[in-house]
């Protein structure tokens, strides 16, 4: 039966109509409790044994995080009418993508500049790990519409996939990836100790960042020309393909000073085009669950 595709749209209902669970409930919560108890320990080893205790710590945490999501969703398939047991993986499935949380969290950047600009900047400081203290509003906006843009792959297109690839264990070890590698990504300090994080997420992100920068072509109506261009100007493989799909369809320019700049001839951002951004995202956000769900009931056909 459609599993996958009512389980898809009961986690989107629950997101816009709750958000968040409680951080004690939350499981994202719990794969980042391990992994920063481990960090303190792995920054303290020589490179090469850093290296082989971050793999070996994040395949221990994969497999318990994937065998307990195989474990639950096997034993609601098998205990459940298959609409049941799609409404209750929907319900575990909630936790493991946030689109609520971080369309609200965008569009207060640019209430929060409505306000005074050092307002704007502390609301992005709650988004982006630099410094946000001399940015000016148009770079404030700039940023916000950058983790808007690679956000949606990492907390809503990218676990859809997954979840539609191989049910909830594979939303699981997406989403334990993209934490470790936010957690543990291999620049500077975590050069040696994160590095298998970091490229086992950009492995599971290949395909949906794709994906993403394509649903945000269709959420506008268009496909802008260079988007391959644009999207290799960034150091990841991965998330210059949202982010430069969202420069040329807004026709901005989005950069991170001394790192990238994307559509480096587009104008800087105003207030409209924040809201243009998320009112884009919104609209692929449902095209990705009627991608999912539409895949579900093709194979759903087909057997």
């Amino acid at each position: 039966m459609a599993t996958v595709a009512l389980a898809c749209v009961a986690a989107l209902a629950l997101d816009r109509a709750f958000g968040e669970p409680p951080a004690r409930l939350h499981p994202v919560v719990g794969m980042g409790r391990y992994l920063g108890a481990l960090g303190p320990w792995l920054l303290k080893l020589p490179p090469r044994a850093a290296f082989a205790g971050g793999a070996l710590a994040w395949l221990a945490g994969v497999n318990v995080v994937v065998l307990l999501a195989w474990l639950l969703q096997r034993a609601l398939l098998e205990a459940l009418p298959w609409w049941g047991a799609a409404l209750l993986l929907g319900v575990l499935l909630k936790p493991l993508l946030s689109w609520r949380m971080l369309r609200d969290e965008v569009a207060g950047v640019e209430t929060a500049l409505g306000r005074s600009l050092d307002e704007g900047r502390r609301q992005l400081q709650r988004l982006v790990s630099r410094d946000t203290t001399r940015l000016q509003a148009h770079e404030v906006r700039e940023a916000a519409i950058e983790t808007l843009a690679e956000n949606l792959n990492d907390s809503v297109v990218a676990p859809l996939f997954w979840f539609a690839v191989a049910g909830l264990p594979g939303a699981a070890l997406y989403r334990f990836a993209n934490t470790a590698d936010a957690m543990w990504g291999y620049r500077g300090r975590w050069e040696w100790a994160g590095k298998w994080a970091a490229h086992a997420d950009d492995v599971l992100s290949w395909l949906p960042a794709r994906l993403t920068a394509l649903l945000l072509c269709l959420a506008a109506g268009r496909r802008p020309a260079g988007l391959a261009g644009e999207a290799r100007r960034t150091p990841s493989p991965n998330g210059g393909w949202p982010m430069g799909a969202m420069a040329l369809l807004l026709g901005v320019r989005l950069s991170k000073p001394g790192v990238y700049a994307l559509n480096a001839q587009g104008r800087a951002p105003e207030g409209a085009d924040l809201r243009r951004a998320v009112a884009w995202c919104g609209r692929a956000v449902v095209l990705a669950a009627v991608l999912c769900a539409a895949a579900d009931l093709a194979l759903w056909a087909l057997t």
